[in-house]
């Protein structure tokens, strides 16, 4: 079985803080501050929590990054869960997002470019959404660490237009490597 070509399956925004975001054939999005009408679109965060503690902090979460292959998972552990439904933004497949160090760029269609900042951290809306879900979404490794499947975050390095099956590429960044953490 070959691997796939890595792309985006899905787009999605929303202007309000819903749990769930609205799919959309592609979403524009902005350097330094992320899809444009995005609840969490901004310089500062935008994260409702993040806002009460700082609201001056920088928005490491511009743009919310999930991979398809997670909701294949979920589908075989018998949850209904698909592209836009945990309020990703960009939906792909044949990208190892949750492996990839910090500082890495993914270049989405002719001209996105998207810096990888960190884990998202998934919260208890999850199992409100469909409960018993969290547990398959944070987890231990058996190591004493904690693995969290829930996508990842990034900053728009540079704007344009992502629309529904553009190529995606990954750009590692210079070594040492970093592995992901929470933001």
């Amino acid at each position: 079985m070959t691997e796939p070509v890595p792309h985006v399956v899905a787009v999605a925004s929303s202007p309000a803080h819903d749990f769930s975001k609205d799919l959309r054939s592609s979403v524009q999005v902005v350097e330094g501050l992320g899809v444009v009408g995005d609840a969490h679109a901004g310089n500062t965060v935008k994260h409702r929590s993040r806002v009460r503690a700082d609201p001056t902090q920088p928005n490491l979460r511009q743009v919310h990054l999930m991979h398809a292959e997670l909701f294949d998972e979920l589908a075989e552990a018998g949850f209904d869960v698909g592209p836009a439904d945990l309020g990703e933004n960009v939906t792909t497949r044949g990208v190892d997002l949750l492996g990839l160090p910090r500082g890495t760029r993914l270049h989405l269609g002719e001209t996105v470019v998207l810096e990888v900042t960190g884990l998202r951290n998934p919260c208890q809306q999850i199992n409100d959404f469909r409960p018993g879900l969290l547990k398959r979404l944070v987890l231990p490794d058996g190591q004493g660490d904690v693995v969290r499947k829930a996508g990842i975050m990034t900053v728009v390095e540079r704007g344009g237009t992502v629309g529904v099956g553009d190529r995606i590429e990954v750009e590692l960044p210079a070594g040492p490597h970093h592995r992901l953490q929470m933001v």
